[in-house]
């Protein structure tokens, strides 16, 4: 890549400081004016020279500062770097900067985005991109130089606490050569001091702290102990621009409880007449005919919006546009548009304070806390921002009730009174048991909790690790990389036998070849197993019996896992405090992995198959591909549509049909079901062997009790069959999950018509997920196409991928073009973006 020609001589970092203060539009607050200077007159030859890390509340502008960055490139003809941790972050980023650029008299097209699933201008000087493109391009360096790359601005960097991603920025952070300066924004952290310290001491990197703990827009928090939601909502709403609190961001835990929160509300007065006539007439010029469209739009006239994953990105930009233009009064949200998308609100509204499962409620964690609150208050409008806590109903309830009982005096003697405070104990409210509740005292705990730290987290990802073994088989390097995590000494070394267990997997699959190679584990006598005596025996049947049903065969406790309808994470997370039995892990290969040090490791070609695979595991990704190369058309789809971690509310709705309207097709009746009984991973019954739903009566006759089996057993679809068979295969690689849905399959039965399929399905407020899915199939099966098995041809294999790819592309232009478009357009430069594990948060 060329650097560009400068426009101007080569200025001082004085004059562009200088310039940069002049296009100011408000005198920069304290915090901002010291991370400013920190960052033009910074030696890098001097401690802090390399950069510096702003950590400072949500809301104190820190993008004014990332701005000096941007003016820096484009007045002295440098090149920068701006990374986001999300796509839709990206895209906001881009219009700002595009637009502070034409500000300051330069053109919008010198501002550009890569994120591997979109370009714009892609050899503009300023790039905004997501985090894997700045590392895949540091991992390249035969092709992007960095000699004319001034600054990288790393926003919402608390983002390298991400369990799957964050080694992202912890790689990149060790890559970047010293001449580029680094600008970290991040909000408040627990551990900075450390943290600079780590990255001095491990990556030669010494950057400037600057640290604020006050808001130009100070914050308010106020405990609602007296007032239900709906009369809340009215009550903020109420009044002039000047007296009402909102413009208002109301967060819900759950995409069902956004819908239930805004239809509860529609009936409201929360917006005055001259604003409804202007949202009226906007929102009768679009086309709201489909889907959940009808329900929004009666929702939206009310001056309410609804925002979360489970709508339509079209429609969630129409409401963000609303919103801005300040037409909506309250947007009723989930806490991921807390993590970075700009909505200005005057205030945040919290109904309740716990999420989770109903029966597994918890209060919400205090870093998600921080950021939903910093959502409140805009510099440019507000003196303050808001921050309401309401109590929840049956204690709004209780605290009403009891305000009306202590009206009535203890020792009053009147008659009257006497019978009204008989009466009001009779009625007076209660608790609801097996219900969950949050208090003032868990809201003040969250206001005062303390930053997260920041740490290491996860493994070193699948596809990385091949990625890096391409570029150099040389294992010192990597090993070294481990070495300099930001973890304690007992997580450093649990990481170093995590990455000696990850290569000798991988040396055992025949991607590559170590050497040396990995050392036999001596086998150790084991003593028989004692014989229990007769009491022991009754105890153990006892514990059986009043143990909880499952669903039964080897893998049964999984599957039950499986088929909560709860949401659950695709991938688990394995951090450093995870307990886990090293002796067992290491004796399931048979290798030592105490003081193995392998020097190399020789690419094999399913080495390269790997590094294709972004979407998916990669591991399984390949081993699906190798055993989908014989099944026929349904359980290539269902196969395929298992491993995309649809959220568990929409998966009960979404299941795969019955064994007897699918039947087991090829591959399962000819190789995987007679394998997985050989191997004893699965019984007859799990393959669809048995029919009888009635509980069987089984007479224990040496004890003389009645026990009750549970013969009905969940058939296993297509992808559970795959997954027993690739963890019997790869008995250490544990974060694999499948979830069967019978999305995509379906969707085709409709003739891929997605509007008649979700009101047929009742998924109208599922939409946005669905949308979601269908497009990661799309980029899946283009994945795939690039992963051939052995034996196939064009005609069985990749014909057969695009063919559906195509069809699904058709679909999904239909329901939104631009999102489609958008998403889709940067397929063919996918090779770019070394995403993380699959990418979910991308698409």
């Amino acid at each position: 890549m060329n650097a560009p020609e400068p426009s101007q001589p080569v200025l001082d970092r004085d004059t562009l400081a200088g310039e940069y203060f002049e296009t100011l539009p408000y005198q920069p607050y304290p915090v901002q004016e010291e991370a400013l200077l920190a960052y033009f007159t910074g030696d890098p030859e001097a401690n802090g020279g390399h950069g510096v890390l702003v950590c400072a509340p949500t809301g104190t502008g820190k993008t004014l500062i990332a701005e000096a960055a941007v003016y820096e490139a484009l007045r002295a003809g440098t090149r920068m770097y701006y990374t986001t941790p999300l796509i839709a972050l990206t895209d906001q980023k881009l219009d700002e900067l595009r637009e502070s650029a034409v500000r300051w008299g330069f053109s919008a097209d010198q501002v550009g985005l890569v994120t591997g699933n979109r370009t714009v201008n892609p050899e503009a000087p300023v790039l905004v991109v997501v985090a894997e493109i700045l590392l895949n391009r540091l991992l390249n360096p035969e092709q992007f130089t960095f000699d004319d790359v001034s600054c990288v601005v790393m926003d919402e960097f608390h983002s390298f606490n991400d369990h799957e991603r964050g080694i992202v920025w912890e790689l990149t952070l060790g890559l970047l050569p010293k001449s580029v300066r680094l600008l970290l924004l991040s909000a408040t952290v627990g551990n900075s001091l450390e943290f600079t310290g780590w990255l001095q001491r491990s990556h030669g990197k010494n950057l400037q702290l600057v640290q604020g703990t006050e808001r130009k827009v100070p914050l308010q928090y106020e405990w609602v102990e007296d007032e239900l939601l709906n009369d809340f909502a009215e009550k903020i709403a109420a009044g002039d621009a000047e007296s009402r609190r909102t413009p208002a961001l109301m967060f819900c835990f759950s995409r069902s409880q956004c819908w239930t929160t805004a239809e509860m509300l529609k009936g409201k007065s929360l917006i005055d007449k001259s604003r409804q006539k202007e949202l009226a007439d906007i929102l009768n010029a679009t086309d709201f005919t489909s889907g959940v469209g009808p329900k929004l739009k009666q929702i939206l006239m009310r001056g309410v919006g609804v925002h979360h994953a489970g709508v339509l990105p079209r429609y969630r930009r129409i409401v963000e546009e609303l919103f801005q233009q300040k037409l909506l009064s309250i947007c009723v949200c989930t806490e991921t548009l807390a993590a970075g998308i700009n909505l200005p609100a005057r205030s945040v509204v919290l109904p309740c304070l716990l999420k989770g499962p109903k029966d597994k409620r918890q209060l919400v964690e205090s870093a998600s806390a921080h950021q939903i609150f910093g959502r409140a208050g805009r510099p440019q409008f507000d003196d303050r921002g808001y921050v309401f806590a309401l109590a929840h109903e049956d204690d709004v309830k209780l605290h009403r009730w009891r305000e009306k009982f202590d009206q009535i005096p203890e020792d009053t003697k009147d008659p009257g009174l006497l019978k009204a405070k008989k009466q009001l104990k009779k009625k007076m409210p209660k608790r609801r048991s097996g219900e969950t509740y949050w208090t003032q005292a868990q809201f003040e705990q969250l206001q005062t909790a303390k930053s997260a730290d920041l740490v290491s987290r996860g493994r070193l990802p699948w596809r990385l690790l091949a990625y890096l073994i391409l570029k150099d088989n040389h294992l010192s390097p990597i090993r070294d990389l481990v070495g300099r995590r930001l973890m304690r000494a007992a997580g450093i070394e649990k990481a170093q036998k995590d990455l000696n267990r990850m290569l000798i997997t991988l040396h055992n699959s025949d991607a590559i070849v170590l050497d040396p190679p990995p050392k036999p584990m001596k086998e150790k006598p084991t003593e028989p197993a004692k014989p229990k005596k007769p009491g022991e025996i009754v105890k153990a049947i006892e514990a059986e019996a009043a143990a909880p049903p499952a669903t039964g065969g080897l893998f049964g406790e999984l599957l039950d896992s499986m088929r909560e309808g709860d949401e659950a994470p695709a991938e688990e997370s394995v951090d450093e405090s995870t307990p886990e039995d090293d002796a067992a892990a290491i004796k399931q290969r048979g290798y030592e992995l105490e003081d193995y040090t392998p020097e190399t490791a020789t690419p094999r070609n399913r080495l390269e198959r790997i590094v294709q695979l972004k979407s998916v595991n990669p591991l399984f990704g390949v081993f699906l591909a190798d055993m989908l190369a014989s099944a026929d058309d349904n359980e290539r789809i269902a196969a395929l549509e298992s491993v995309l971690d649809v959220p568990g509310t929409v998966a009960r709705f979404t299941r795969m049909p019955k064994i007897e309207d699918m039947p087991p097709g090829n591959l399962a009746t000819t190789y995987l079901d007679p394998l997985l009984l050989q191997r004893g991973l699965a019984t007859a019954e799990e393959l669809g062997g048995a029919t009888d739903d009635e509980e069987e009566e089984v007479r224990d006759k040496g004890f003389g009790r009645v026990m009750f089996e549970e013969p009905r057993v969940w058939p296993l679809t297509i992808g559970e069959k795959l997954l027993r068979l690739f963890r019997d295969d790869y008995p250490r690689v544990d974060d694999v999950r499948v979830r069967p849905v019978w999305i995509v399959g379906e969707l085709m039965e409709f003739g891929g018509d997605f509007d008649k399929y979700v009101v047929t399905r009742k998924l109208q407020k599922e939409e946005g997920i669905l949308f979601r899915h269908c497009l990661r199939m799309i980029l899946l099966l283009d994945e795939m196409a690039n992963i051939p098995p052995e034996n196939t041809t064009v005609e069985t294999w990749e014909d057969w991928l695009d063919d559906l790819a195509d069809r699904l592309t058709e679909t999904c232009r239909r329901i939104d073009p631009q999102s489609t478009d958008e998403i889709l357009q940067g397929t063919s430069a996918d090779a770019e973006d070394l995403s993380v594990q699959g990418g979910r948060r991308n698409v």
